[in-house]
């Protein structure tokens, strides 16, 4: 869950494609390397970076007296910490140093005002995890870890074994796997999406959100088989965002709550992720609990299906690339470059007539550069004048090329030119 783990439904992709030519800098820096073993000085990369405290007088190997673990990680307890060890599933606040063999510090917490999270199932390296394992909550230990469960031999990163001082702070705690993970109980509800729910912790208000409301909220989800894949009580902090603007089972789901509630969903496969590549696939369950409610101004409705949704009408013009276009309504002001910042309007739709993104039914435009959208709109946008609305046919090509998870096949947009953001 950029933001939760949550997807967004759909918004204007804009993309960061940029051609330059590396070799320059790449001779530059050769050059510049060359110089510096030429004069006596260390090159940049042999500088230590960042802030550097003194490492203690073992950093180089551990004591007879450390401990051992059967991976290779050494380690000693400096001050001894209670309770119960952190889980796979657990995340943890700590304060830590890292060194190399030679004392040159690698990463430090020390002049944070806020302590390091660790999500324990997906530490930095794994090393760090297997030896935040080992420890309770106020202990400082110090670990030596071997290369194979650090950076294992990465370009630029360090090298050999490295010792590390921590200080575990807090334990965020997973909440318990619920025993119904598996499948929606009998008591459950489920609406005629198929989306099943059950109320965990009756709610104090009762106003629900809209779907255009933006909502506080904290929760974990689970596969089906009880693997927890997102938590924001892990993180440490809930998470805020539109109700429209996540996966289907939440927008359904969220508008059946009121404050102060807690529920537990049972979000089959359309209406969580529907298969996209690289996110949870299969039914999904969540625990969420709705914290607050930002009451936001109702949208407009969305704008109507184009008549010609389906292909470019005769009177349309067509440049060379393929772009088709037609001006809806004339502008009088300047036309953008390639290099400008513009403010729009626009709604798109694919040519079955399914909008799949609008600023309009957002009741807020979208300012962007023309060299970070797809290619279709940096060449559509520069034939505009400020004031004008243009609908554009733009082919796969000039679009997201079918991409997994973008929309497909040739796109249509209506796009009104609000203004060029000096």
């Amino acid at each position: 869950m950029k933001t939760p783990c949550l997807a967004l439904v759909a918004t204007l992709a804009l993309w960061g494609c940029t051609n330059s030519n590396t070799e320059p800098a790449k001779l530059s820096a050769d050059a510049a390397k060359a110089d510096a073993k030429d004069d006596g000085k260390a090159s940049p990369k042999q500088r230590p970076r960042g802030k550097q405290v003194p490492a203690p007088d073992d950093v180089a190997a551990p004591p007879a007296s450390a401990a051992k673990t059967d991976s290779g990680i050494a380690h000693v307890t400096l001050t001894p910490g209670t309770g119960e060890a952190p889980t796979d599933n657990d995340s943890v606040k700590v304060q830590l140093s890292a060194w190399s063999a030679d004392g040159t510090t690698i990463e430090t917490t020390e002049g944070r005002k806020t302590p390091k999270l660790v999500r324990m199932g997906r530490p930095p390296v794994p090393g760090l995890g297997e030896a935040l394992a080992l420890m309770k909550e106020g202990e400082k230990a110090r670990f030596w870890i071997p290369p194979e469960l650090t950076y294992k031999g990465r370009k630029g990163a360090p090298e050999g074994v490295l010792c590390y001082d921590i200080t575990l702070e807090e334990i965020l705690r997973a909440p318990t796997v619920p025993e119904d993970v598996a499948a929606p109980p009998a008591d459950a509800t489920t609406t005629e999406s198929g989306l099943a729910y059950k109320v965990i912790t009756p709610g104090s208000g009762t106003d629900k959100p809209d779907a255009w409301d933006r909502v506080k909220v904290h929760y974990t989800g689970w596969h089906t088989d009880g693997n927890m894949f997102d938590s924001s009580l892990t993180r440490g902090r809930p998470s805020t965002f539109p109700v429209d603007r996540v996966v289907p089972g939440w927008t359904e789901g969220l508008q059946l709550m009121v404050v102060g509630e807690k529920t537990r969903f049972w979000v089959p496969e359309p209406l969580a992720y529907a298969g996209a590549p690289g996110k949870p696939p299969g039914m999904l369950v969540f625990d969420v609990e709705l914290l607050e409610i930002d009451d936001q101004p109702q949208p407009p409705p969305p704008p109507e299906v184009p008549a010609d949704v389906a292909a470019p009408p005769a009177s349309a013009k067509k440049t060379a690339s393929g772009l088709a276009y037609k001006v809806l309504t004339p502008g009088k002001g300047d036309k953008p470059t390639q290099e400008s910042v513009v403010k729009v309007h626009y709604s798109g739709w694919t040519t079955d007539g399914k909008m799949f993104d609008s600023s309009v039914t957002r009741g807020k435009p979208t300012t962007f550069p023309l060299t970070r959208v797809i290619k279709g709109w940096t060449e559509g946008l520069q034939l505009m004048s400020v004031g004008e609305k243009t609908r554009f046919w733009i082919p796969v090509e000039l679009a997201y090329e079918n991409k997994p998870g973008k929309p497909a096949g040739m796109l249509v947009f209506d796009v009104e030119l609000l203004e060029i953001v000096k």
